[in-house]
């Protein structure tokens, strides 16, 4: 086989797809959540602990004084930027917890799927055969209602 069939192949497999579909949705999500975080959770944050600016909590390695971090940047000088880190920390919570909560309810409904297409455990026999004449009588039987022979107890 060729390269060109076999990635022809492998681009073309349902796993591929998903997978394409998942990082497709993943990244559409993930500006749903770092947009919950920058424009609704840093905020309250920020007002919670005094209006601080989390995109400017940043130290100039250089040694200089910069009032926010875009100046920082555009004077060429090297920073640590702290605040961002925060941020994208809590991005990384907020993503891990709705990850961690999707994947518990899909498991709880495979779970409940799986119980569903159980097959339910076979019923008790209600008949058996007569060892004398092979006729199917009913189980309690002692005596065979076709040949009329006593039937052998059962064990």
């Amino acid at each position: 086989m060729s390269m060109k069939e076999e990635f022809k192949t492998f681009i073309t497999r349902g796993n591929m797809m998903d997978l394409a579909v998942g990082v497709i949705v993943g990244g559409a999500f993930n500006a749903i959540v770092t947009s919950l975080v920058n424009d609704v959770i840093m905020p309250v944050i920020s007002l919670a602990t005094g209006k601080i600016d989390f995109a400017n909590l940043f130290v100039a390695l250089d040694g200089g004084k910069y009032a926010t971090l875009a100046k920082a940047k555009e004077a060429g000088a090297a920073v640590l930027a702290y605040g961002n880190f925060i941020t994208a920390i809590i991005n990384f919570i907020i993503l891990a917890l709705v990850v961690f909560f999707l994947v518990k309810g899909l498991n709880k409904l495979r779970e409940s799927n799986a119980k569903k297409e159980e097959a339910p455990a076979p019923a008790a026999p209600t008949t058996k055969i007569c060892p004398f004449c092979k006729s199917e009588i009913a189980i309690e039987a002692t005596r065979c209602p076709h040949c009329t022979s006593e039937l052998p107890a059962e064990e």
